[in-house]
């Protein structure tokens, strides 16, 4: 754990226990909170979720590994992992040296070396207009910038695959089934698994276009290796992310909200807000055998309505992370963050509780590719880059996730 990550663990822990002195002061000679001390609870809520954010932030980070594209090669030996080694590193120059200078500052080793690469990852022949495929340390900063944006990311079962072919997946829901006991002399009875099923496929998501002066490419000191992908990145990452949760399906993953089951409907008038009732009631509209791995995920307006309620004891659900290694909790469960989940409105799904894990998985394909346009900008002495990567996700047990919609009025 760094150094940063503790003291703004502290000084959350701090922060909350000085807004419950203000409270319990309060409370304790039977009158509201004055404006000295209404001022002081504000400035520390306001502090309060800056640092939280900033441990959400920096935990997500922390947690989630990066890909290692060491898990679906062939295992090698030492003379092969060098010369891999040797081509990589020749391959990442080249490609760096492709960003600042396109394919006529690339001598005719570099080229060949590009489009070979990208022919052999593809499976099909060197299309240079297509873009190359991004060298691991490109690739690695992208995904890293990526994952801050998306919650659900870190706590769906991610699979991570070479090519973008179609992946069948399999579901099944033995449930309802069960076995016998049998008398003597008795045959045992049978009953088949019901098996269901999607594929998974690989819809691509674009950056969008990223421009910058040729005078900039030309300045060496401007790091561009790390600057460009982790736009590309954070672009395609807040794409990913929402369409994770709210996506249609069609040419786009299938969202966690959008196709979930509501396990409770807030009563009439919790258009904006949340009761505690309401929670205990989501939590076991979950069955307990998903219950056990159960979180919760909501966005971060959500949060701060949450952070305010109180048990039927008067104690707050929101309980700050009480030691380094250990998470913030919403009535005894961890929570992330993702501000893809809708907030709180009229007939909203705003919160999603249960085992995300068993509940949702998110497909991504493991190469992303870049493109440098050149032409288009060229009066206005501009190069282009535009990023490309593919996923998929969706549903596959329904059973273990469900969802708190609030009401229509």
């Amino acid at each position: 754990m760094s150094e940063r990550l503790k003291r703004l663990i502290t000084e959350q822990n701090t922060t909350w226990q000085r807004m419950q002195e203000i409270q319990a002061a309060a409370d304790a000679e039977g009158r509201d909170l004055t404006a000295e001390e209404r001022s002081n609870w504000d400035q520390a809520e306001t502090r309060l979720t800056e640092v939280s954010g900033d441990i959400e932030r920096l935990n997500k980070m922390a947690s989630l590994d990066k890909i290692d594209r060491s898990q679906i090669v062939t295992a090698s030996g030492p003379t092969e992992e060098r010369n891999q080694q040797d081509t990589a590193e020749q391959y990442t120059g080249a490609f760096s040296r492709y960003l600042r200078g396109g394919m006529d500052r690339l001598t005719s080793e570099q080229r060949i070396l590009l489009m070979e690469n990208d022919a052999r990852a593809q499976g099909n022949a060197p299309d240079t207009a297509g873009g190359f495929l991004v060298p691991d340390e490109f690739r690695n900063v992208m995904t890293e910038a990526m994952k801050a944006f998306g919650g659900l990311l870190g706590l769906a079962e991610v699979i991570t695959t070479a090519t973008g072919a179609d992946l069948p997946w399999p579901t099944n829901d033995d449930t309802a089934n069960e076995g016998e006991w049998l008398g003597e002399n008795q045959p045992a009875g049978e009953q088949d698994f019901a098996f269901g099923g999607r594929k998974l496929k690989a819809y691509t998501a674009s950056s969008k276009q990223v421009k910058l002066p040729v005078q900039l490419l030309q300045d060496s000191a401007f790091n561009l290796e790390q600057w460009v992908p982790k736009k590309l990145g954070e672009r395609i990452g807040r794409r990913a992310a929402r369409s994770w949760l709210t996506g249609t399906g069609v040419d786009q993953p299938e969202g966690l909200v959008t196709s979930g089951v509501v396990g409770k409907t807030g009563a009439a008038g919790q258009v904006t807000s949340v009761v505690y009732d309401d929670l205990i009631d989501l939590e076991h509209s979950v069955n307990s055998a998903y219950r056990a791995n159960g979180q919760y995920l909501f966005g971060d307006s959500l949060l701060k309505v949450l952070r305010k309620l109180k048990d039927l004891d008067g104690r707050p659900l929101w309980q700050p992370i009480p030691a380094p290694g250990f998470p913030a909790t919403i009535n005894g469960f961890a929570y992330t963050v993702d501000d893809s989940m809708p907030g709180p409105a009229a007939s909203a799904k705003s919160i999603a509780f249960g085992d995300f894990k068993a509940g949702y998985v998110i497909r991504q394909v493991l190469d992303v590719q870049t493109l440098r346009l050149v032409e288009r900008y060229a009066e206005y002495l501009q190069v282009a880059f535009l990023g490309f990567a593919r996923f998929d996700g969706g549903i596959q047990d329904s059973n273990a996730i469900r969802l708190y919609q609030h009401p229509a009025s």
